[in-house]
């Protein structure tokens, strides 16, 4: 006997699709525009790192300043874009779009813009104002002029951070229309520009003054990224005029859901995060080659895990119909997109560890990044693959349990990953490396061992607690 679920998309009615019937095409079509333009965003992402180790290299004071100092708009840009705004704001808009409430959907976007708004404008006034608390928080083992350098950078990206949270929301409503090539293309418009700017401002330039420079190429990419996305978004929301009202039960329910989906989808940014301010103990250079190995280690979550994710979202989120017809739809996607997530990132994690310098050799190595320092990043990155799996199967379970509108349990699993990043990392970077009298450089891979360790306690809850 075969179950009959009957599903919309993009507000087109189609064919009802049984639980017996094969959904994959769809799944495969998105999935791999998600892909595509996620590769092509990384792409132009590992050639603006490669032109930045060029001029900074490793370890120098401009280099760990750096890398410590975009940690804060990388996290907020990650834990908006990838985050909240894909678990809660487009469960809700897409299950208005799904029953026909495109008015409805359309006001959300519209509250959810203004909300956001404001949240970028008390991100930026608040960043520039308490930035040298900021700096003490992010890198907290960075003194003197290494410390001076970070909160000058810091304090100059804070207004294109708050354009990356805005270009979030054109991602969140172009994702939900299921046009997900332009918002992952979005960021190479950021990329290209800081390639260009980073050439032309480098001949010459003392370090000190080309970082600070850099930080400007940063929030006039941010500004591209953003205008670039505007004009489709609109095309959906033609009748677009900004509100602000908290009293439709699809604005409470993103804005209940904000805080739970804010740390447990955003957890990894939160462990990298960690992981940052732990380093900041370490040696001079161990900031840089951290950021440099997440850099790459990141390159397979966001091509596979995040590409099956971002397009099953939507899709999980617009299925109707009773609960066991809803589970049959949900179990069977799931299967199918963790066996696609499994097949690129088993591999992925094994060459990080066995070929991982000979990687960052042909990535990285020219002017000031020499073999020694792609030797330190090979730390970073042959921790990381220990928990690479885990991390990328990890997504989609938490993307089920969002379209499921249940954003405590991947929370509760969330906050333990955190502690154990945070317990874990701080002995197996600080600590055993003396233990074993290895050089201090060796916690680099400790440090992002264990955060691999805690990402597999993670998905072992959120597999048992789905089942």
């Amino acid at each position: 006997m075969q179950i009959r679920v009957h599903i919309t998309y993009s507000g087109q009615e189609r064919s009802p699709v049984t639980a017996g019937s094969s959904t994959r095409p769809a799944a495969l079509g998105a999935s791999s525009s998600v892909a595509l333009g996620i590769l092509l965003s990384r792409i132009t992402g590992l050639l603006r790192e490669s032109v930045v180790s060029h001029y900074f290299g490793v370890q120098t004071t401009a280099a760990d300043a750096f890398r410590g100092a975009i940690r804060i708009p990388n996290m907020l840009n990650n834990l908006f874009g990838e985050g909240v705004l894909s678990a809660a704001f487009i469960t809700v808009y897409s299950k208005l779009r799904a029953t026909e409430q495109n008015k409805e959907a359309e006001h959300l976007a519209e509250v959810v813009f203004s909300i956001l708004s404001l949240v970028c404008a008390a991100l930026v006034f608040l960043g520039i104002t308490v930035t040298p608390l900021l700096t003490a928080l992010i890198v907290p083992g960075f003194t003197g002029e290494e410390r001076a350098l970070t909160s000058q950078i810091v304090r100059i990206l804070f207004p294109g951070t708050g354009l990356l949270v805005l270009s979030a929301w054109c991602l969140g409503v172009l994702n939900s229309h299921r046009q997900f090539l332009l918002s992952y293309l979005a960021p190479v418009a950021m990329n290209l520009t800081m390639i260009i700017g980073l050439i032309l401002a480098g001949k010459g330039r003392a370090l000190d003054r080309l970082v600070i420079d850099l930080a400007w190429i940063y929030v006039l990419g941010s500004v591209l990224q953003f205008l670039i996305q505007v004009p489709r978004v609109l095309q959906f929301l033609p009748h677009f005029r900004p509100a602000l009202e908290f009293r439709s039960p699809s604005v409470r329910s993103v804005i209940r859901n904000f805080g739970p989906v804010f740390l447990s989808r955003g957890v990894v940014q939160i462990s990298s995060t960690v992981d940052q301010i732990i380093a900041s103990y370490l040696p001079r250079g161990a900031v840089a080659a951290l950021g440099y190995g997440q850099v790459i280690s990141l390159l397979p979550i966001s091509l596979f895990s995040m590409s099956v994710s971002a397009a099953e979202l939507p899709a999980l989120s617009s299925v109707t119909g009773t609960n066991e017809e809803v589970a049959v739809v949900l179990r069977q996607r799931l299967s199918s997109g963790l066996r696609r997530i499994a097949f690129f990132i088993v591999p992925s994690a094994v060459a990080f560890l066995l070929l991982g310098d000979v990687l960052i050799a042909a990535l990285y190595q020219s002017g000031e990044f020499k073999h020694a320092d792609a030797v330190e990043v090979w730390l970073a990155l042959g921790g990381s693959s220990v928990g690479l799996l885990a991390t990328g199967l990890g997504r989609l379970y938490s993307s089920a349990f969002y379209a499921l509108l249940d954003t405590r349990t991947p929370l509760r699993f969330a906050l333990i990953r955190i502690a154990l990043t945070v317990s874990l990392g701080w002995v197996f970077a600080l600590y055993v490396p003396r233990w074993l009298g290895l050089h201090p450089n060796w916690g680099i891979a400790g440090l992002t061992a264990s955060a691999g360790i805690a990402g597999w306690v993670e998905f072992v809850l959120l597999r048992r607690g789905l089942a």
